[in-house]
């Protein structure tokens, strides 16, 4: 899929607009797992290498269209702050950041973070109920900002929201580093994957990821299906008659897949060419339900195939059992994920073609 690129345009005193996957973990107001955040350094520092202005602009958490001041992004702030004093390495392009990580700001209509002398951190986007609305006053206020944007959201990218699709609409852009690698490694599994095609699905949101399940059956060998999701999809939707799917039985109290099932989705991970696994088994962070969770995640581990994981309930699984090293790409999507491989497209990449 070829999709513009940040490469593809000079960005010198331009501003721009970068869509950050900014929707961190939060402990005690601090940012508790920083993954997301990684993934936009090289990007962002593409940017403030090439003398752009950058005005980072996200979202934490369900707001619901008010000021919630627990989701305020001034953690992000301070995380990024910590960040890229680390990872950026031409000193000229900052200014003391340190001092400068507390210091809000106004632009325009919107709040904000000064993180360095060429980047900004716009306040959480969904405080506006214009940005779930995908509102196109919204979007241009948010465009008046810039005069590029980047996507460096993928995590994301399946929502038809302004800084999604309403911005690419009004502005030139392109693709962020991580947002393509993205594309390219889920397409492996989409274009020619090596047989047998397994997917693991797990964990709940039963409303969002059965859709998916059939339009899987279409490509995958085998689709294995535990957690929460299993105890409550199969009654709802009738898919006996697609023998590739497998529904997990759980233990008595219903907080694990059962012994049976453990061996069964084992013995089929490991002749798997390919691998895509999404959501525990069980309530993996209790010890004593941990274990359908792990042996699905050893076996993963084990496996010579290629294997595409991403959720982060699953992340923290693999980090839980020090696997995640083992996994050949992780997705920081979980929903977008899923929808990808089972479309193809997400409205993110389409408002970039």
């Amino acid at each position: 899929m070829d999709l513009p690129s940040v490469t593809d345009f000079s960005f010198q005193e331009k501003s721009v607009l970068l869509r950050g996957d900014l929707d961190v973990p939060l402990k005690n107001g601090k940012v508790e797992e920083n993954s997301r955040l990684k993934e936009c350094l090289p990007t962002i520092q593409y940017l403030l290498d090439n003398d752009a202005k950058v005005v980072l602009i996200g979202h934490l958490g369900r707001p619901e269209g008010k000021v919630v001041e627990e989701l305020r992004l001034k953690p992000v702030a301070q995380k990024l702050d910590e960040l890229l004093n680390s990872k950026i390495k031409d000193q000229k392009s900052k200014t003391s950041i340190r001092q400068a990580q507390d210091r809000q700001i106004k632009i325009k209509n919107f709040e904000g973070y000064q993180i360095a002398e060429n980047l900004i951190l716009l306040e959480n986007l969904r405080f506006d109920p214009g940005e779930e609305a995908n509102d196109s006053g919204f979007a241009k206020e948010l465009a008046d900002l810039g005069d590029f944007f980047v996507n460096e959201a993928f995590a994301t990218s399946h929502r038809l929201h302004a800084s999604i699709v309403g911005i690419p609409k009004l502005l030139a852009h392109a693709a962020g580093f991580h947002f393509t690698q993205e594309v390219e490694n889920l397409s492996k599994v989409l274009e020619n994957p090596k047989r047998p095609l397994v997917f693991v699905i797990g964990g709940a949101k039963p409303e969002t990821k059965l859709p998916l399940v059939v339009d899987f059956a279409k490509k995958a060998d085998w689709i294995l299906i535990g957690g929460t999701l299993s105890q409550n999809s199969k009654p709802a939707v009738a898919f006996d008659a697609i023998k590739s799917i497998l529904f997990a039985g759980l233990t008595s109290d219903g907080f694990d897949i059962n012994e049976e099932s453990i061996k069964k989705f084992t013995d089929i991970i490991k002749t798997a060419g390919t691998i895509v696994w999404n959501g525990p088994m069980g309530k993996y962070e209790e010890e004593k339900y941990e274990i359908g969770t792990r042996k699905i995640v050893e076996a993963i581990a084990e496996n010579q195939g290629f294997s595409v994981v991403g959720g982060g309930d699953t992340i923290a699984a693999l980090t839980k059992f020090n696997l995640i090293d083992k996994m050949d790409y992780v997705s920081t999507g979980g929903g977008a994920m899923l929808e990808f491989l089972a479309q193809g497209t997400l409205p993110g990449i389409e408002a970039l073609k």
